[in-house]
């Protein structure tokens, strides 16, 4: 299920801090300016919230770490999530199958990007749109997420990302929501997203998708 939260700003740093882990404590504070370390709590917060509410686990969950920095919850390595945040919101996504989730602001599309990240066909796609600036981060968006859920991170080449034999459907699926200040795409194995079961669903959403 994702969960999305559209006013980071409103939370307490400090009252934060004390409610979870040492370990993400002093990953927050990695940080150096307010607002970073802010969008990284609220990002554990929205995990701690749908970990209660799908599995009943109460306990700040604790991180270890794959061959290319994806994490996992220890003690728990059949629950998979997924965090993401940006200027404007926040997001997490959890299942019992791998995902990934990436939010991006729409202030902060750059013309220049397109050529540097996006195949011919997706170039033609964005400039033949009413909007650019939500077509390309529908791509980028997805293009993240893709590389979140494998646990390869940022490629070299990511123009032909969403062409490449195994990362295009039928393999995975991508559900993309365009809200007026950002964008957020989930990246599932196939499938998933049919067999997830309604959890508190909201008027303005599928049910997969939860705002908080």
């Amino acid at each position: 299920m994702v969960y999305i939260d559209d006013h980071p700003e409103r939370h307490d740093l400090q009252a934060m801090l004390a409610t979870v882990s040492s370990q993400r404590q002093a990953y927050a504070l990695r940080y150096r300016r307010e607002t970073d370390r802010r969008l990284s709590l609220v990002a554990y917060k929205l995990l701690q919230h749908a970990l209660e509410v799908e599995y009943g686990i109460s306990e700040p969950p604790l991180f270890e770490y794959g061959a290319h920095g994806k994490p996992t919850i220890v003690g728990h390595p059949d629950i998979h999530f997924n965090l993401s945040h940006c200027h404007e919101a926040v997001a997490c996504v959890v299942d019992r199958r791998p995902v990934g989730i990436d939010v991006e602001s729409l202030d902060q599309y750059d013309a220049e990007l397109v050529g540097a990240t996006m195949s011919e066909s997706e170039q033609r796609q964005i400039a033949s749109s009413p909007n650019p600036a939500q077509a390309f981060m529908r791509l980028w968006t997805m293009k993240e997420s893709l590389l979140k859920l494998t646990g390869e991170g940022i490629s070299d080449d990511l123009h032909h990302l969403l062409e490449c034999p195994g990362h295009h459907p039928p393999a995975y699926e991508f559900d993309t929501r365009v809200y007026p200040r950002f964008v957020c795409t989930v990246c599932a194995e196939r499938g998933a997203f049919i067999s997830q079961q309604p959890i508190m669903p909201s008027e303005a959403n599928s049910d997969y998708w939860l705002h908080v």
